[in-house]
This record gives structure tokens, C-alpha cells and sequence, in this order.
């Protein structure tokens, strides 16, 4: 078969707030977005919940994070923790994983 070139896929990244971290090394994180309603163009908010990995178990509720999708983890995780963005209160933010792609295998 010939050589292929394959482009590195871009993941879907998103931002969101902490709501829940009631299990070992998983996060709920929020997301939420405006989007105007296509007949009365009012702007309305969309909220979804992700399951996303924390290998560190170093968020809080509270947390500004990005996760980025990753392949399924488990039944209902396919996000993993990229970076905390910011604390609630301006309380100091843990330095940032130095590769996140490297520690989940």
C-alpha cells in the first residue's frame, strides 16, 4: 500500500465551568453559549454538561477550565482536562499539565 500522508485530526476544544466533582478523577464541566431564537431573535442560553477526565484530581467547583475531546475513557467520558483557566475569588491556579496527551494511555 502507498505511503499516506494524514493530517493531524483538530480536536474540539471548549470552555466551561466546573459544576461537579463528586468522582475519582472526573469533572462535570458546563458549557454554556447565546444563540438567537430563529423566530423571535431573542438570545436565548444553551447549556450542556461533559464528563471530562482529571488525572490530578486538582479542580474545584467553581473552576474556569478547557477540556478538549479525547477517545472514550469510559460510559460517559470522551473530554479530558486541558488547562484551568481561572479560580473563583482569584485564588492561585495550579501550573498547567505539561503534556495532557502523553499521560492519558
Amino acid at each position: 500500500m502507498a505511503n499516506k500522508i494524514v493530517a493531524p485530526r483538530r480536536q474540539n476544544m471548549e470552555v466551561g465551568q466546573v459544576v461537579s466533582h463528586g468522582g475519582n478523577k472526573t469533572i462535570v464541566v458546563e458549557v454554556s453559549r447565546r444563540v438567537q431564537h430563529p423566530f423571535y431573535k431573542k438570545y436565548v442560553t444553551r447549556r450542556k454538561k461533559f464528563y471530562a477526565h482529571d488525572e490530578r484530581n486538582q479542580c474545584q467547583v467553581g473552576d474556569r477550565v478547557r477540556i478538549a475531546e479525547t477517545r472514550p475513557l469510559s460510559h460517559l467520558k470522551r473530554w479530558r482536562l486541558v488547562d484551568i483557566m481561572s479560580r473563583p475569588g482569584g485564588s492561585a491556579v495550579p501550573e498547567p499539565i505539561p503534556n495532557p496527551a502523553e499521560e492519558i494511555r
